[in-house]
């Protein structure tokens, strides 16, 4: 195996390190922007990712100058990485100087900081698109066959470590919601048992009072059922009640 080989092997496997309790998805990024220069031979990589209402935000950039051409992109709603995130196919120019009527305001940007030709790629898991990559170069020219295969392996397996956190972050919230939604039932339950004892009713008649206290008070039916266990709620108030 080359020192290149196993160097791309080690890239791949840091890429593919997501699991960790403290991921950061921006030094993630950062990682693979820094990856992909380094890798690919390009001058500079820019990366932006959409967020939940799908709008591309820039994330990672591999140098000052690339990052403010691709807020120039963002902001004028132009250029190769645009293009490349609403088709899912990637999009390159090998001379930008000749990209004027494509992306004008990018094309200037990009042009004024060295840049003369792109490669955008998109992060994309099957049909799902979550950003795109930016490729630099200070030289005009395609990247090859084999540097464009690696630089969208790359983008696609940072793509997968995304989309798994945020499937991982969905399904704590969800696991979150059904423990809050169990420890809620058992408090309940709490309530109603010291209700009968205190106000010697049954267990329908408890839940009864407790709902009906709440919906008059415009509480939650939880944080009733905890005052009444924590004894923050008089008896008297809920003798009051009158079920419905």
């Amino acid at each position: 195996m080359s020192a290149t080989d196993r160097r791309v092997r080690e890239v791949f496997i840091e890429l593919s390190d997501t699991l960790v309790d403290d991921f950061d998805i921006i030094e993630f990024l950062d990682r693979l922007a820094a990856r992909c220069s380094e890798l690919l031979g390009v001058s500079a990589c820019g990366i932006l990712l959409a967020d939940h209402h799908g709008v591309l935000n820039l994330v990672a950039a591999s140098t000052e100058q690339a990052r403010l051409v691709e807020l120039t992109q963002l902001q004028n709603s132009e250029g190769p990485c645009l293009d490349a995130f609403s088709t899912g196919h990637p999009v390159q120019h090998p001379d930008l100087r000749e990209a004027q009527d494509r992306w004008p305001r990018f094309t200037a940007a990009a042009v004024g900081a060295g840049y003369l030709s792109v490669q955008a790629l998109p992060m994309r898991l099957r049909d799902t698109v979550v950003g795109a990559v930016n490729l630099f170069s200070k030289s005009t020219g395609q990247l090859d066959a084999d540097t464009i295969t690696l630089g969208q392996a790359l983008a696609d397996a940072a793509t997968i470590g995304i989309v798994h956190q945020r499937a991982m972050a969905r399904q704590e919230i969800v696991t979150e919601q059904l423990q809050t939604a169990l420890n809620s039932r058992v408090l309940i339950e709490q309530a109603k048992g010291f209700l009968t004892h205190s106000l010697s009713i049954d267990v329908d008649e408890a839940f009864v009072v407790l709902r009906s206290y709440a919906r008059a008070n415009n509480r939650r039916l939880t944080h009733v059922a905890d005052d009444v266990v924590q004894g923050r709620l008089a008896m008297s108030a809920l003798r009051s009640v009158t079920p419905g």
